[in-house]
């Protein structure tokens, strides 16, 4: 099935015939079983995920995908409990609740919409609902963490995310409608919480915290650009424009290969059948602004 592409610039989020939006080809369930050698558990998960490194009272920001753990008993249910055992109360879990079928699709790549539908998508898209609106390929493990029980969403038609635990409320509250990636953004909150980012089954493509270093970077051809949702505006639905930059992930595979080879910071480890990397999200962001300001000005 063809997928709508979202923006660009929301790190592995373009979607492609047969693959997910996380850059991994779409498997069935019979191949991985066939591609586990024990099951993947609650236990499992708790006592590799450990030694990785994810520690009680972590703020962890987490990008997922399943499929690459091998077959796991109780799904994306199970990953969730032992995260939020091991965190504890007094930690904090993230994820990301993207809705890139939101976006304006004047920039819809894969495949283009036709453009006379373009006016009628704009005009009769549902409006964006924190409480309603699914994620878009995000994976099973964040769809269903969405409507976990005291899971709080923030309030971005494009780039939200979820959050559950101490700081879940500072983390996703205020989201900026413009630059949300940026500043105004959860990621900038798990920054100043000195928080970390586990790729559990993905690559550095998929760290969405390399945004917040594009905002935060200076480099030659940074420009902005006008998208736009569909939103609830005093009870009435609205098109709302929306001003951003224009976010590229296309060397966040660079970057973070890069950061992991020069700093040591980036601890890996098999999670079942998959990898996964744990790093500190300040580090990395603050590294790919140096990364980008030097490479992107050679561009």
């Amino acid at each position: 099935m063809y997928q709508v592409a979202c923006r660009k610039g929301l790190a592995a989020c373009v979607c492609a015939p047969s693959w997910n939006a996380i850059g991994i080809v779409a498997v069935s369930e019979h191949d991985v079983i066939q591609n586990t050698r024990v099951p993947v558990t609650v236990k499992s998960l708790k006592t590799e995920l450990c030694a990785l490194g994810v520690q009680r009272g972590m703020v962890l920001l987490v990008h997922s995908a399943q499929s690459a753990l091998g077959w796991v008993c109780g799904g994306p249910v199970a990953v969730i409990a032992a995260l939020q055992e091991i965190l504890g109360p007094e930690g904090t879990l993230v994820m990301p609740a993207y809705t890139g079928g939101l976006t304006d699709p004047k920039n819809w790549q894969n495949p283009p919409v036709p453009e006379d539908w373009k006016d009628t998508i704009r005009a009769e898209m549902p409006a964006f609902d924190p409480l309603r609106t699914p994620s878009r390929e995000m994976g099973c493990i964040a769809e269903t963490f969405r409507t976990w029980p005291d899971v709080i969403r923030s309030s971005h038609p494009h780039c939200s995310f979820s959050a559950w635990g101490a700081h879940a409320i500072d983390i996703t509250r205020d989201h900026a409608l413009e630059y949300g990636m940026g500043e105004g953004s959860p990621l900038a909150r798990i920054y100043d919480l000195d928080g970390w980012v586990l790729l559990l089954g993905v690559g550095f493509g998929n760290n969405s915290s390399l945004h917040l270093s594009e905002y935060r970077a200076t480099y030659p051809g940074k420009a902005e650009e006008t998208n736009g949702a569909p939103m609830w505006i005093d009870g009435q639905r609205q098109w709302v424009p929306i001003r951003d930059l224009e976010l590229d992930a296309d060397d966040f595979v660079c970057i973070g290969e890069s950061f992991m080879k020069q700093t040591q910071a980036v601890r890996s480890s098999k999670i079942g059948e998959g990898v996964a990397l744990l790093m500190p999200q300040r580090a990395a962001v603050d590294y790919a602004i140096g990364w980008m300001e030097t490479y992107r000005a050679e561009k």
